[in-house]
């Protein structure tokens, strides 16, 4: 069967049991509210107590409500419970449970995060915004294939989505895909079914033949649900997709280029060109799934699985981490995926300590959970529900330490891949006189793979801090400080458009930059890529002459300013004379920061909200606290005298 026709059938039959199970739940209730009605009234009229036992008598069992609310209510939560359960794409939970260490990685992981994003959606939603719904599901459909394959609204919360639809670029979004879909910016279809369903990987079934062949070593197995079996479900095959394993299965994503010929994103492009893809034939996955990230050095060796207590044996282990320039701002309850943390508002039955909405009410930042704020609890201290439980703050914490040890690899891996794109080398002083400092640094690419930074390099934050101090340590220039929002002092800094701080000139950056042509004429730099004007027209319609004679849309470009393969810009700085404190010892800094976004995207992303009832200023500061130092340079000259 053609695998669209396969998920089209798989999200139509989700759809229709959703439908039924909610029918077919009222009716059942409401004929369960009249017996249960009928029988209590009959009861009451036959074992009615005397008035004065009423008092002694053991409270009674809640009764059935009648409230349509309740009914309807109670109805909807038992049919999500069902069409969780049996959802054609099944969580990464249930992946975890026979390959804990690849889950581990990918909990943490950009992809897991992908959906997860507060930044990301109300980026998409204000997209959508600006283009009156034309934008469609272009940009959510990387994020969150399997939420756009079983047909959730694109724009809800995360709280209110199916597990396997909030876990973003999840295990089945990769492994339940059965041929090559080329570079359709994430426009691809997901072979559907239970856990049972076939798997695509790197190497086939071979490991699982022998597993299924030794049920005395790895337990009784089953290929098929049936629920009256006692045994562990697992995937029926595993075959080999032989693009899984080359650079072209992650252009499907990473490569995106707009209908109207935008191109919004070039890793894969990148790649294509450079001296990995030409002459060494190295892929994405060696240097991003490699024991050294960033680095293609080879793979760790690790049991593929782990089945009840045997492990297979050691095979090519590829770290499912894959780190990158994104970090997480949400509150750690909620990220890294963590099956001990979320229990699942539909499913009564889930293990997980609290609901999503329940952990944002958890004050992590007060410490709750720990021994020293626990024991200065006072008495009569009013707490949420259900943390006003004691023993529940004190799970949650142990649950947030091992959050918090997860993040801490990711964010050392983190670091380790973005040092192997980008290097700051020495600083070069080529005049140091009361006439003034002149200084410069290079800055590099490192990397043979593709430009840096890549991907989405309109909104990566890549910049140089620069500092010059005098001998009794007062400040006497900078370049790349933060404005009080947490931008640095370009075009976009809100406090710099409004004069209340000076724009940076000397600015070293590598974010590349929107054009958009205004439909009266002329250009502007924008943070979004949609068009601006005081007359608007704001349709993404099909343009009216072809863009392949200027290689791009005619409404709007992007000027690149990343490193190119083996590429170096020199930072180049000059402190004038009335900038300097005379002659004498002074001191030079150079850091090169790498963030996620910059914070002038989030106030324009800002009045759809974020997700999770954060703030704009909550996801700033999240934004700001992520900014690391690659690299720290320091130098100390001595100023002569005269010019």
């Amino acid at each position: 069967m053609d695998d669209r026709k396969q998920t089209w059938q798989g999200c139509h039959h989700i759809r229709a049991s959703f439908v039924l199970a909610i029918i077919s739940a009222v009716v059942m209730w409401i004929v369960s509210c009249v017996g249960a009605g009928h029988a209590v009234a009959d009861e009451a009229r036959v074992l009615s107590p005397p008035s004065d036992a009423v008092a002694d008598a053991p409270p009674a069992a809640e009764t059935v409500s009648h409230n349509p609310t309740h009914v309807l209510t109670a109805a909807v939560d038992q049919a999500h419970s069902d069409c969780f359960r049996s959802t054609p794409f099944p969580s990464a939970e249930a992946c975890g449970k026979c390959h804990p260490q690849h889950y581990r990685e990918w909990s943490t992981s950009p992809h897991a995060y992908a959906q997860m994003s507060p930044v990301f959606n109300a980026m998409s939603n204000t997209i959508i915004k600006l283009t009156n719904g034309t934008l469609g599901d272009f940009c959510i459909r990387c994020h969150t294939p399997v939420g756009m394959a079983t047909g959730e609204a694109i724009n809800m919360s995360n709280m209110d989505r199916a597990p396997a639809a909030r876990e973003g670029v999840t295990c089945v979004v990769c492994h339940r895909v059965n041929q090559a879909w080329g570079k359709g910016s994430g426009r691809m279809a997901l072979v559907s079914g239970d856990v049972n369903q076939a798997v695509y990987g790197p190497v086939g079934s071979r490991i699982l033949n022998e597993v299924m062949s030794h049920p005395d070593e790895y337990g009784a197995l089953r290929t098929a649900l049936n629920s009256d079996e006692r045994s562990r479900p697992i995937h029926a095959r595993s075959y080999r997709f032989f693009q899984q394993t080359t650079s072209g299965f992650c252009g499907t994503c990473h490569d995106v280029f707009a209908p109207n010929g935008f191109r919004l994103e070039d890793a894969f492009s990148e790649y294509k060109q450079s001296h990995l893809a030409l002459d060494c034939g190295e892929s994405c996955q060696d240097c991003h799934m490699g024991k050294v990230p960033g680095k293609a050095l080879g793979y760790d060796f690790a049991p593929a699985a782990v089945v009840g207590n045997r492990s297979t044996p050691p095979r090519k282990h590829t770290n499912h981490m894959m780190a990158g320039p994104d970090y997480p701002i949400i509150h750690r309850g909620l990220f890294p995926h963590n099956p001990k943390a979320i229990l699942e508002e539909h499913q009564p039955d889930d293990t997980g300590l609290a609901t999503m909405r329940q952990w944002l009410y958890f004050d992590d930042a007060a410490g709750w959970g720990r021994a020293d704020f626990e024991n200065s609890v006072e008495e009569n201290t009013a707490f949420p529900s259900p943390w006003d439980d004691p023993v529940m703050r004190i799970k949650a914490r142990l649950i947030l330490d091992e959050q918090y040890a997860l993040l801490a690899e990711l964010h050392t891996q983190r670091r380790a891949v973005l040092r192997a794109g980008f290097h700051l080398g020495d600083i070069c002083v080529s005049e140091a006189s009361c006439g003034g400092i002149r200084f410069s640094a290079p800055v590099s690419n490192i990397t043979a793979g593709h430009g840096v930074p890549t991907g989405f390099d309109a909104e990566r934050v890549v910049f140089l801090r620069t500092s010059v101090w005098d001998a009794h340590g007062r400040q006497v220039f900078q370049s790349g400080d933060l404005d009080p929002n947490g931008d640095v002092r370009d075009a976009h800094s809100l406090y710099v458009h409004n004069g209340k701080v000076p724009l940076d000139r000397q600015l070293f950056s590598l974010q590349s930059l929107f054009i958009t042509r205004n439909l009266r004429g002329g250009e502007r730099e924008q943070v979004l890529s949609v068009s601006y004007s005081i007359d608007p027209l704001p349709y993404i319609r099909p343009a009216t002459r072809p863009f392949t004679v200027l290689g791009r849309p005619i409404g709007a470009r992007k000027h690149k300013k990343i490193l190119e393969v083996d590429g170096v810009r020199h930072a180049s700085y000059e402190v004038t004379p009335n900038q300097l404190r005379g002659p004498g010892t002074y001191t030079i800094r150079m850091q090169l920061i790498a963030g996620m976004v910059p914070v002038n995207l989030v106030h324009v992303i800002s009045d759809v909200g974020f997700d999770y009832g954060m703030s704009a200023k909550a996801v700033a500061d999240g934004v700001v606290d992520g900014h690391m130092v690659l690299y720290d340079r320091t130098k100390t000259i001595r100023v002569r005298a005269g010019h």
